[in-house]
């Protein structure tokens, strides 16, 4: 089977690459890739990658992820993270591909006080939230075999996110201002990658991606909830217990969201539920304290 990874070299495919190897022959394509390019943002490019690979199996792992600047690019974000699925999704059932499409926690309010299940009702808060949305609706009525994975709060040892970021910013200043009145779940990417190829392992037939009826939609995160203020304390813990920070690092000091304004609002809470992965697949991700202990230590060799 071939498996088609989107994103290339963002932080889940370039995991994806390596989990995915063992089930198939992994064809990973992004925009100025060689030998083939993909323009998500391009219906005739998109057509012509599917049509070029003829994949069992589409892995969407490319999103327009600036989440401020999507506010004033609304036109590019629904085209990538919209418009963009309805075209994968047409051209996977015309070769009989199935597709595996990575959501956000950023589709509900934000306003829960429990986390969110599958069924609760959505409402994005921003651009980026509603266009992984409507995303998420171009697949389910294109009638094509689907996972749609949500998850949130992504960080690993590439790429751009909140991990490297801090560790940055905690070698080069003194202090540290971080919202602590924003609830979530950080989940390593390569948790992702690795939860991705399980799932899509279980759902092969004679070499074919075949979900049945488990189609549909399911979130993927680690366990526990944590602020962003809390994760950035973790993470200088860890930092310096695994030695990639010093012990004069950065201090940190909480602050609330108000403080810190941004273009789109942040859901203040979007912790996601994942018993409905655990109960049909029977996997669940350990804590995200411990991922990033594990996460950290691999950094550091």
């Amino acid at each position: 089977m071939k498996i088609l990874v989107t994103g290339c070299v963002g932080q889940v495919a370039w995991e994806l690459r390596r989990t995915l190897a063992c089930l198939g022959d992994v064809v990973a394509v992004e925009l100025g890739s060689s030998p083939l390019s993909l323009d998500l943002a391009d219906a005739d490019s998109i057509r012509h990658v599917v049509q070029t690979v003829k994949p069992g199996l589409i892995v969407n792992a490319a999103a327009y992820t600036a989440v401020d600047k999507a506010e004033q690019n609304q036109g590019l974000a629904y085209a990538v993270n919209a418009s963009a699925l309805g075209f994968l999704a047409e051209e996977g059932k015309r070769v009989g591909a199935g597709i595996v499409h990575y959501s956000t926690d950023y589709i509900f309010p934000g306003d829960a006080t429990l986390p969110y299940r599958e069924s609760d009702p959505t409402g994005p808060q921003g651009v980026y939230g509603a266009s992984k949305l409507a995303g998420e609706q171009a697949i389910i009525d294109s009638g094509i075999p689907h996972y749609i994975l949500r998850t949130a709060w992504v960080y690993g040892n590439r790429g751009g996110n909140f991990l490297l970021t801090m560790l940055k910013l905690m070698r080069e200043r003194e202090l540290l201002r971080v919202v602590n009145d924003q609830i979530g779940s950080p989940t390593w990417s390569r948790l992702i990658a690795e939860a991705t190829a399980l799932i899509v392992a279980q759902s092969l037939e004679a070499g074919r991606f075949a979900p049945g009826d488990r189609s549909g939609v399911y979130h993927l995160t680690c366990g526990g909830q944590t602020s962003w203020f809390d994760f950035a304390s973790a993470i200088r813990e860890a930092g310096i217990s695994s030695g990639l920070l010093p012990e004069t690092s950065a201090h940190i000091e909480p602050i609330p969201s108000s403080e810190y304004p941004t273009p789109a609002k942040r859901p203040a809470y979007s912790v996601l539920n994942n018993d409905k992965l655990a109960k049909v697949f029977g996997l669940r991700l350990p804590d995200w304290k411990e991922a990033l202990e594990l996460c950290l230590a691999e950094a550091s060799g």
